[in-house]
């Protein structure tokens, strides 16, 4: 068997204040009481990764996620903006899930000034390969991100991945990815069935 040469952790946010037209804009949505409780349960989970560095999208959902598990580690948090949320040009609107259901079908579509998923989708694989790349070997990366983003990163490493498994995925969520180098060679968390080399079964 193969040993992963690095992990990399990537954490959907917990609970968040829900977008209103009138509530705090997406960057500062903060979670809600049930997503802190949700925040400090996942430390048990996260700290057993044993990670070497922790980093997050600058997005305050996802800092406040990650922070009890960087506090019972010991570790910053260091803000990175590549890990941030789509920015889909879309207002809050009840319709929300049919235009991100058009925009998995038509992913080079996009709403005024907003990201299309495809730019999304390289932005996220750069990100992650960054991440693989500048990580001591045999270490972990602890990552809090964003639904949408960990879907098309997940897509663009090469796992079969669409909008479903992005609608049904929990929040919050976590997901392993090992990696032989810049080769992932292992992927476990919710809604995954692909299943790679020396992976572990699920």
């Amino acid at each position: 068997m193969i040993s992963p040469v690095v992990v990399l952790v990537l954490v959907r946010h917990a609970l968040s204040v829900r977008p209103t037209l009138d509530g705090p804009d997406d960057h500062h949505r903060p979670l809600t009481e049930a997503g802190h409780e949700q925040a400090v349960a996942l430390t048990a989970a996260l700290v057993g990764f044993g990670a070497s560095q922790v980093v997050s999208s600058p997005y305050l959902r996802a800092v406040q996620t990650i922070e009890p598990t960087a506090q019972a580690l010991g570790l910053p948090v260091h803000h990175r903006d590549d890990l941030r949320e789509w920015r889909s040009g879309l207002t809050p609107t009840p319709d929300w899930q049919a235009h991100y259901k058009q925009s998995w079908t038509q992913p080079d579509l996009a709403i005024g000034t907003g990201e299309t998923l495809t730019d999304l989708t390289k932005r996220a694989r750069n990100a992650a390969r960054d991440l693989v790349a500048s990580a001591a070997p045999m270490t972990a990366t602890l990552a809090a991100t964003h639904g949408t983003w960990i879907a098309r990163a997940l897509l663009a490493l090469g796992l079969s991945i669409d909008c479903t498994f992005w609608l049904s995925m929990p929040m919050p969520a976590i997901y392993k990815l090992s990696f032989d180098g810049p080769h992932l060679h292992s992927a476990v968390g919710p809604g995954l069935n692909q299943v790679y080399p020396d992976s572990p079964s699920r």
